[in-house]
């Protein structure tokens, strides 16, 4: 990975590094290969996003107990929630329904999925970390009206930083959500 340091943002980054003055920011840009995966089902959007909603929702009344120092309480929680899939739903935004302002409705939806445990665990190593925890999974209906899930390998995201213990993390919610993200989309899943 190569950084690069700017004054200002330049037309051509890759050749240009200048020192920034002592008052002003400094601004660092570097190139990362992601991994991007697609997932294609046969199955209908609406079959596929029943599936994986089954994942649980995180509950925010768990931040209460963090706010009173119940450490304890804190992690047994976050364990019963995550259930045997280790993964909460954070978040589903229904990007489809804003099409209605352009083309029409369409099927569509991001879901912020994540694990709390596992993302203070490389968080705890690495803050810049948190860009990419919760993940983003794109849902959406394609054109021959079957499923498609969308979402970047988080081991190429997390990779960037270059730090073992978030790379070991990140393995493992690789394997965490292309599980789920595959059982969803499969013919006959397992529940979730």
């Amino acid at each position: 990975m190569r950084h690069v340091d700017l004054e200002r943002e330049p037309a051509d980054t890759k050749s240009v590094a200048t020192s920034a003055s002592i008052n002003e920011p400094r601004v660092r840009r570097s190139n990362i290969l992601v991994e991007h995966i697609r997932i294609d089902s046969e199955k209908s959007y609406d079959q596929v996003r029943v599936t994986l909603e089954q994942l649980p929702r995180f509950d925010d009344r768990i931040r209460a107990l963090l706010h009173y120092g119940e450490i304890a309480r804190v992690k047994a929680e976050l364990e019963k929630i995550q259930g045997d899939a280790g993964l909460v739903i954070f978040s589903i935004a229904t990007h489809g329904d804003w099409l209605q302002i352009h083309s029409g409705k369409h099927n569509a939806a991001q879901y912020v999925i994540g694990n709390v445990l596992l993302s203070s665990q490389m968080t705890q190593h690495e803050l810049a970390a948190g860009l990419y925890a919760p993940l983003r999974i794109m849902l959406y209906e394609n054109e021959p009206g079957t499923a498609t899930f969308e979402y970047d390998r988080p081991s190429s995201l997390f990779g960037q930083y270059g730090d073992e213990r978030v790379n070991a993390v990140a393995k493992e919610l690789d394997q965490k959500i292309y599980a789920v993200l595959f059982s969803a989309a499969k013919a006959n899943p397992v529940t979730i």
